[in-house]
């Protein structure tokens, strides 16, 4: 008889840098501290290990400096980002995603989609989510905006089955970021923004501890979008299957279209 080895089950998609909420879209999960996914949190640590290897062996450690795992306040709690490189060329801030199979997704979509195993996962759109990183940063160390360079850079066996801009790949990091060669930032304010960011990081009130019980106030909210910061409305679904039935929507919408079920 033959038995045929069953394919292994789907991953769903995290962000590498930050370990996500295990969020109604994917499903219920075992977790830590009753809400996190411990398989997500490795994930995100080798997903953050692999990306600075390959950044490190081709970028000169005296012109980029590197500070991985930076945390900041924001006016909704905190914020993690993954890989922030400090240069004379500008401030690299680097958004890392751990996934593999097929990825779908265009620039101002709000919900990419990756699919794996024949199942469709979505989830937020990483180039919106990495423009709110380096706007906070920017607002952090007060400096213009123009000074940044987000890029977001997929690690796994994944393929793009859209046309991606030139900031999202899945190879040829160090590349594209020694493609920016005007000087935008003396040593003074290079030397400045490295020691800032690097005192944020020693701050026992930006750890990753309070950055996962700020996610988790934020996600558990009935009054603020844990998406995009406005405040969430109850209203009645008029058609489908929870026709009649109340639940909370961003105000926002239809620029924002995160809902949340009542119980």
């Amino acid at each position: 008889m033959n038995h045929k080895k069953a394919a292994p089950a789907p991953n769903p998609p995290f962000s590498s840098g930050e370990a996500k909420l295990a969020s109604t879209d994917y499903g219920p999960r075992r977790a830590e501290f009753g809400w996190m996914s411990l398989r997500s949190i490795f994930k995100g640590w080798v997903g953050e290990q692999t990306a600075c290897l390959g950044m490190w062996m081709f970028l000169d450690k005296h012109i980029y400096r590197r500070i991985q795992g930076v945390i900041l306040p924001t006016t909704r709690g905190t914020t993690q980002i993954d890989h922030v490189l400090v240069s004379p060329f500008g401030v690299f801030v680097i958004e890392t995603k751990n996934m593999k199979g097929w990825i779908f997704g265009r620039e101002n979509d709000e919900r990419w989609t990756q699919v794996l195993f024949g199942n469709k996962y979505r989830f937020q759109n990483p180039l919106r989510q990495n423009y709110r990183h380096t706007k906070c940063l920017a607002e952090f160390l007060k400096l213009e905006h123009s000074f940044f360079h987000s890029i977001v850079f997929f690690i796994g066996d994944c393929r793009f089955k859209t046309p991606m801009p030139p900031n999202v790949m899945s190879s040829g990091l160090a590349s594209y970021i020694k493609s920016f060669t005007q000087p935008r930032l003396g040593p003074d304010r290079i030397l400045a923004i490295d020691s800032i960011l690097k005192a944020s990081k020693a701050n026992p009130n930006l750890s990753l501890r309070v950055h996962l019980s700020s996610l988790k106030s934020r996600h558990e909210s009935t009054t603020t979008c844990p998406r995009c910061g406005d405040h969430l409305e109850q209203r009645i679904a008029r058609k489908g299957r929870s026709a009649g039935h109340s639940f909370l929507g961003c105000s926002r919408y239809p620029a924002c279209s995160f809902t949340r079920d009542l119980a």
